[in-house]
């Protein structure tokens, strides 16, 4: 956490050399001379950098329940999510099927499971930095 380390500089800029996303946060800089009181703000340091995969939940759900895959990533800016069957992206909307994403997490859920359901699933997430993906399976 930046709030853990410190620096000086007699400069007027902080220069961090190849700065990971671990170094995002809020950092101050004080000035201060012999006339008057230092002056401190604070600066917030966002960090981009392109989606990882975190965790990729497969699910085993009976015919005719309710099933959820879920994939989770990491990313800034955050990630956008889609998912895949059998090289085909799946669209909002299909009949049982709904995927919900928030900037961290998308869920595909299944409202009435049939066997023409179940098999591996793509999920990709994608930012402006880049692209990963996970595969992840529907089973009975």
């Amino acid at each position: 956490s930046p709030a853990a380390v410190g620096f000086v500089s007699e400069d007027e800029y902080l220069e961090i050399q190849g700065i990971t996303r671990e170094q995002s946060g809020y950092y101050e800089c004080s000035a201060s001379n012999d006339v008057a009181a230092p002056v401190v703000r604070r600066v917030k340091v966002t960090v981009n950098y392109p989606p990882y995969i975190s965790e990729a939940k497969g699910t085993g759900v009976p015919v005719g329940q309710k099933g959820t895959l879920q994939c989770e990533a990491s990313a800034v800016p955050s990630a956008e999510f889609q998912w895949y069957k059998d090289d085909k992206r799946l669209v909002e909307g299909k009949k049982g099927v709904k995927v919900e994403n928030r900037p961290f997490l998308s869920k595909l859920i299944f409202f009435n499971v049939s066997e023409h359901d179940y098999g591996n699933y793509t999920c990709v997430a994608s930012n402006k930095l880049g692209h990963t993906n996970a595969s992840i399976t529907l089973f009975g």
